[in-house]
């Protein structure tokens, strides 16, 4: 095992990406119960969640990750903050290879979350202020938790007197705000961000958006933001990654994705945009059903519903390749030049 391997311990280089995840992938038991198996002569089904994705992310930055329900983005981010143990790969964090769900608390407590559902994700039997601090009685923090909750409130936008409300007494914004205020309480240095505006009106989705690139700024936070609003990804992110049936098929820089897409996958989630220019331009939205996840189709798993398709899409599986103008993707179509212009 080389000397960067060993989990907890600080590599030499920090020029390196604060985050880097190598090779993730994350196997789900879904079988039956093992004598329901027996009468129906089955074997156990194994979901592939996630498929060997690798990708990093530099300090100070934004990763998106973007594709339909049940690709493995969430998968991702729950392996990543340790509430799923990855099945395989390596996961390292400032240098230092997360090895499991037990690493040291200094690690962990510098990766947070903000779920989804904000209705769903705060305790309702405990007060905003007791939320708030939790995460600093679990690192062991007993003085001037009051002053830093009623800090962390305003930083967020809220007033120290909310601190002593409970959650159903907030909107669902107010409550998103909460859970930007926990996630920050331990000074993390990457927060992952899973579909935090999902649940919110579009005019309160803008304000938790604009609080948390300020709160980027100040704090120089690194951000891993997983959505399906193409145009929130657009106006937030740093670079995209485009994942499908538990594989990462497209990686690249915001304007370059969204201005020269190179995986037709990519090119049909932008086609499913509304046209507001009205430019003309012939569309190809996402067509066809998403394969069975437990038995995934040979080759390139995007093959059945790809128009580009041929012989070696179907038996060959791409692996990513980084083309001319930085853009890693896993396609043969496009390795090979394939596609027609995208424009």
């Amino acid at each position: 095992m080389r000397p960067a391997e060993v989990p907890g311990e600080v590599a030499a280089d920090r020029s390196m990406p604060l985050l880097a995840v190598e090779g993730l992938s994350k196997v789900f038991d879904v079988s039956p119960p093992l004598l329901n198996r027996l009468v129906n002569g089955e074997g156990r089904q194994l979901l592939r969640a996630v498929d060997g994705v690798s990708f990093d992310i530099e300090r100070g930055t934004t990763l998106a990750l973007v594709g339909e329900s049940g690709c493995g983005k969430s998968t991702v981010a729950r392996c990543i903050v340790g509430l799923h143990k990855p099945s395989e790969g390596r996961i390292r964090f400032d240098g230092r290879l997360l090895a499991g769900m037990d690493e040291a608390r200094e690690v962990r407590r510098r990766l947070q979350m903000v779920f989804q559902d904000p209705f769903a994700s705060l305790n309702p039997r405990m007060s905003v202020r007791e939320i708030v601090a939790e995460p600093l009685r679990v690192l062991g923090q007993s003085r001037g938790i009051r002053d830093r909750v009623d800090v962390l409130l305003q930083q967020v936008g809220l007033s120290a007197r909310d601190g002593d409300r409970f959650p159903h007494e907030f909107s669902g914004g107010q409550r998103q705000r909460v859970s930007i205020a926990r996630a920050l309480a331990s000074r993390p240095d990457f927060i992952v961000c899973d579909e935090p505006t999902s649940a919110l009106d579009v005019s309160v989705q803008a304000q938790i958006l604009n609080l948390m690139r300020d709160l980027q700024e100040e704090h120089g936070l690194t951000y891993l933001f997983i959505s399906h609003n193409l145009a929130v990804v657009f106006n937030f992110s740093d670079r995209v990654g485009v994942m499908y049936l538990g594989r990462l098929v497209e990686l690249a820089g915001t304007e370059l994705l969204f201005g020269a897409p190179k995986h037709p996958y990519t090119r049909m989630l932008l086609d499913s945009v509304p046209d507001l220019a009205m430019s003309g331009r012939e569309r190809q939205p996402v067509t066809g059903e998403l394969p069975d996840p437990i038995r995934p189709p040979p080759g390139c798993a995007f093959h059945p519903r790809c128009p580009f398709a041929n012989a070696r899409c179907r038996i060959e599986r791409p692996l990513p390749v980084r083309m001319e103008d930085g853009t890693m993707v896993a396609c043969h179509a496009a390795e090979e030049g394939r596609l027609p212009p995208w424009s």
